[in-house]
């Protein structure tokens, strides 16, 4: 991939009085947890966008692809568990009546291993991948082992993205930075809504509707 550890980590110089001095360490201090936590709910818009913060040497392109392929990796395992074991309750049943739970099943039926492997790229079968494999009889040893796998190519892919996207979209980021930082979060927080914003609405449009009678 060419990129080093330590020019990833590095952050530009600052001007005295800039905010950034106050607010860069705090974002680099909890950045990461954030990434972590929002892999697993969000995907791909949380990640891309800490790759972004990686190209601008806000935090660590390596730190971010690990706490998105931890998080990532913790969530789907959640999820596995669900559907093997908690598949009686009522919100886990709400997620097998989807049409991405049978898509999911399909898939699982015709290509078990390389399904596994790459529900976490394919869109709209985030969530119900996993609960299917739960309730399906891959064994949970192979499952957690395919699904490490997965999750560590995963990471660092989000990850890269965002960073490419950081050197297409860094010349905005600078100008906005250089008048106001926190414009530049509130801008970067926007556009992390916009892109889980779209994402549900492309996600609901692939959901049948219900036929009235």
């Amino acid at each position: 991939m060419g990129i080093s550890a330590s020019a990833c980590a590095r952050p530009g110089p600052n001007p005295p009085g800039d905010p950034a001095i106050v607010l860069t360490p705090l974002i680099a201090r909890y950045g990461l947890l954030a990434i972590l936590l929002g892999a697993g709910l969000e995907g791909e818009a949380v990640v891309v966008s800490g790759g972004v913060l990686a190209r601008k040497g806000i935090l660590p392109f390596w730190g971010v692809a690990a706490a998105a392929a931890v998080g990532s990796l913790a969530v789907d395992q959640f999820w596995f568990f669900a559907g093997r074991s908690l598949r009686d309750r009522a919100w886990v049943r709400r997620l097998t009546e989807r049409a991405a739970f049978a898509r999911a099943l399909g898939l699982l039926e015709r290509h078990s291993t390389l399904f596994i492997l790459a529900f976490r790229f394919i869109y709209g079968l985030r969530t119900a991948s996993p609960v299917a494999i739960g309730t399906s009889r891959v064994p949970a040893r192979r499952f957690v082992v395919l699904n490490a796998l997965s999750a560590a190519a995963w990471g660092p892919a989000m990850t890269w993205v965002g960073y490419r996207l950081g050197g297409v979209v860094g010349p905005l980021w600078d100008r906005i930075r250089a008048s106001s930082w926190p414009a530049a979060l509130i801008l970067l927080l926007v556009g992390v809504a916009i892109l889980i914003g779209v994402r549900r609405h492309l996600a609901g449009r692939r959901e049948p509707t219900p036929r009235r009678r």
